[in-house]
């Protein structure tokens, strides 16, 4: 039966979330609408939540004049998105959307993050991998060269492998001082409630020269080291979250707030896994214990709904003088998950099965291919779009309240720049959606980018996508400047001032990313590896050596 009649208890938000949807008609009716594992607490709707328009929901907090600037002008604590993640990689944070925004605020040389800068980070760079191989094999690898591609790629892997498990990348670097990009890709909002640099110390084993299932064991604890900032010499910082560090930071002003923004954008690893693994697991008992949850790839939106409201305590605890929160995007839309075949109904925003960009339509088959369904899907977009009434709710009272706190609708975002869901298909689109403008420097690229997987062609010339780096996922750099982009208009409407890079002159207007600079920063856009389609089956080889996706995100330990 259709997933109609979820109960709630008596105090939870999702009682008046239901009664809206209900006089709207969005309710999903039809019985093929609703997949039968999915719990009773997620509404399934026919059509994806509103996005909210106006940081501010209405709502005017009127601030004290700002006497001294706070020592911190940005702190943001997040997930793989804020972390600076591309192509399979944490690798060059230099461009990530919190580095981009400190650029534009003057304050570059300020702002502190972590660095991978051996092997192209980790777990694995997939644009290294690929542009090694070009070099060797050039635009093409022939049926006869693939034995030796294959052996290029496990020679790749296994020297990866020990420069982070033994060689230098094993090695904290000791710094005195906090990083203001706490952010470490595949955390959940569990993880960054917990986890500590104590926690990813004892999960990380002596390790093992793997001879098939080539990839950097522990690469997500080696890389939260580098964030929490912290030695083996285990002190009191080693015992510190992501959400205490933040709070010493904003501690650290002789008057008021140490910390002038705070970005927190956080829950799409509550629900990512289910593309990455493509398995539906939806959470339970164990939800919010850092090793048993690692069984669940999705999670109920009552479990969220706990989950972010401990998180919402110790945020407040902060001392900063503008928080802006995130919601989470609807991660169905990753071209990771390829949707495949025809659309059964018509205006659905849904293909009947998602499965891997490598895997062609006509060699798609439901049985022995991965997958999850339409229906799958629907749920999973349902689920997220709870949790982001539940962001949404929380910066409502946060500002009835007389808190300077705000909202970015990413998932609206995300949305409107949907290729295949919205942009190709007119009927599927609901009744709020209009395309995002790109920039002008975006619209003269040829082609225009796009949210579908990345392709080249022999020739390095880019054929289609942009938006998404190799891993299907994550954002290229010029994505994270769009990210960047909203983010900076949120803080001008909070009255934050920006300046040139001598951190002295004051901009005046409107602040604009410097596109012109990301577009050559981006790699993929100015300098693309040559026949991507080709080497997309050097990348499905690599994920069934060692399920790559799955471990992309995945916390355990």
């Amino acid at each position: 039966m259709p997933n109609q009649k979820p109960t709630f208890p008596e105090d939870s938000i999702f009682n008046d979330l239901l009664k809206q949807l209900k006089k709207d008609k969005r309710l999903a009716e039809e019985p093929e609408d609703s997949d039968p594992r999915t719990p009773d607490d997620v509404i399934v709707t026919n059509a994806p939540r509103a996005p909210s328009n106006d940081p501010t929901l209405g709502i005017t907090v009127q601030l004290d004049e700002l006497k001294t600037q706070p020592p911190h002008r940005l702190v943001t604590i997040g997930d793989s998105l804020t972390h600076g993640f591309q192509s399979g990689a944490i690798f060059n944070t230099d461009v990530s959307f919190p580095a981009i925004i400190a650029h534009e605020l003057g304050w570059s040389e300020n702002f502190r993050h972590p660095s991978y800068r051996g092997f192209g980070g980790l777990p694995l760079n997939i644009e290294l991998l690929l542009r090694n191989l070009e070099t060797k094999y050039g635009s093409r690898i022939d049926w006869w060269e693939t034995a030796l591609a294959l052996f290029s790629v496990r020679q790749f892997m296994g020297e990866l492998e020990d420069w982070w498990e033994r060689g230098p990348g094993s090695h904290v670097p000791d710094l005195l001082e906090l990083n203001h990009n706490l952010a470490v890709y595949g955390w959940d909002l569990r993880d960054v409630l917990d986890r500590t640099a104590k926690t990813c110390y004892a999960s990380i084993g002596k390790p093992k020269d793997q001879l098939f299932k080539q990839l950097v064991e522990n690469a997500n604890e080696r890389a939260a080291l580098r964030v929490l900032n912290a030695s083996s010499n285990i002190d009191e910082r080693n015992s510190l979250t992501l959400l205490q560090q933040a709070e010493n930071l904003g501690e650290q002003a002789n008057d008021g707030d140490g910390i002038e923004v705070l970005i927190v954008f956080l829950g799409a690893n509550n629900a990512l896994q289910t593309v990455t693994t493509l398995k539906v697991n939806w959470s339970d008992d164990g939800f919010n214990n850092l090793q048993k949850k690692s069984e669940y790839t999705v999670w109920r939106p009552i479990h969220f709904e706990q989950e972010l409201s401990a998180l919402v305590q110790e945020v407040k605890k902060i001392k900063a003088r503008h928080v802006i929160f995130g919601t989470v995007p609807h991660v169905t839309i990753a071209p990771l998950a390829r949707g495949v075949r025809n659309k059964i109904r018509p205006k659905s925003r849904y293909f009947p099965y998602y499965t891997r960009p490598w895997i062609s339509d006509a060699q798609f088959d439901e049985k022995d291919d991965p997958n999850i369904t339409e229906q799958q899907a629907r749920a999973i977009d349902s689920a997220v779009d709870q949790y982001n009434y539940c962001i949404e709710n929380v910066v409502r009272e946060a500002r009835k309240e007389k808190r300077d706190w705000y909202i970015l609708d990413v998932a609206g975002m995300l949305d409107r720049l949907a290729c295949r869901r919205y942009i190709d298909d007119i009927g599927a689109r609901p009744d709020w959606w209009t395309k995002f403008e790109l920039p002008a420097e975006l619209m003269n690229l040829t082609p225009v980018p796009d949210s579908r997987f990345f392709m080249a062609d022999k020739n390095g010339v880019r054929i289609q996508g942009g938006l998404f780096s190799l891993d299907g996922v994550h954002p290229t750099t010029i994505s994270y400047g769009l990210l960047a982009q909203e983010f900076i208009n949120i803080m001008q409407k909070a009255g934050v001032k920006f300046y040139l890079g001598d951190g002295k002159t004051e901009r005046l207007g409107p602040v604009r990313v410097d596109f012109k600079r990301l577009i050559g920063l981006d790699t993929l856009i100015s300098d693309p590896p040559r026949s991507i389609e080709s080497d997309l089956k050097i990348i499905g080889w690599v994920d069934e050596r060692v399920d790559f996706f799955k471990r992309m995100v995945r916390v355990t330990g």
